[in-house]
């Protein structure tokens, strides 16, 4: 492992790694932490030795401790003292944070879900995220169009990391459709560079 504070496995692929990554890079921690890139479901995927989940994020720490999930990740960047602090105190701003993690949960199981064979599908599944991602949106879109997720916190670095995930390897979801605001809000968010160095490959459904 690199010699650094602490050291991030990754995949690509994983918007909620992508979230932890992004917040490395806005917090100015770069230096601080090092990136692996790993396989996921692999027996030989170069995370297991650190946690046995396979999971990512994951962030290891010099004494060898791995914290695994995306809020604990933040937290412990918050407490390396970056630009910026991650995870907000405010419950309105909690909440917010929250509302995306749902979005990303749900969009994740459809899009496992589609990656199936046909013939495994759960059309059950699929119905009840799609309407949780269409609830979900149009709450979001009021929220934007309200002033939210104008910090670049925790809220902030998950919704963007969501909206482009749907973007790059989820198009089953058309996202920008009657929400201008929140298509406004992402036209502004994939400028900054840290959006734009941690950019997923391209693998729609």
């Amino acid at each position: 492992m690199p010699e650094r504070l602490a050291c991030l496995f990754y995949s690509a692929g994983s918007p909620y790694a992508r979230i932890c990554r992004m917040a490395v890079l806005e917090a100015g921690l770069a230096d601080r932490v090092s990136e692996v890139e790993t396989t996921l479901r692999d027996p030989a995927a170069a995370v297991l030795p650190f946690s046995p989940a396979g999971r990512v994020p994951a962030l290891v720490l010099q004494d060898g401790t791995t914290l695994t999930e995306t809020t604990l990740v933040l937290g412990w960047l918050d407490r390396m003292g970056g630009a910026l602090r991650l995870l907000p105190t405010e419950p309105a701003a909690l909440a917010a944070y929250g509302r995306v993690l749902g979005l990303l949960d749900g969009i994740a199981v459809w899009n496992r879900e589609l990656r199936r064979p046909e013939t495994e599908r759960s059309p059950g599944v699929l119905a009840l995220e799609a309407d949780r991602a269409e609830r979900l949106g149009d709450a979001l879109e009021r929220d934007v169009a309200a002033g939210g997720y104008a910090r670049l916190d925790a809220g902030w670095l998950a919704l963007a990391a969501t909206l482009g995930y749907c973007m790059r390897r989820h198009a089953a979801w058309q996202w920008q459709p009657g929400r201008p605001a929140l298509g406004a809000w992402f036209a502004q968010a994939e400028r900054r560079d840290a959006f734009q160095v941690t950019m997923p490959p391209s693998n729609p459904l």
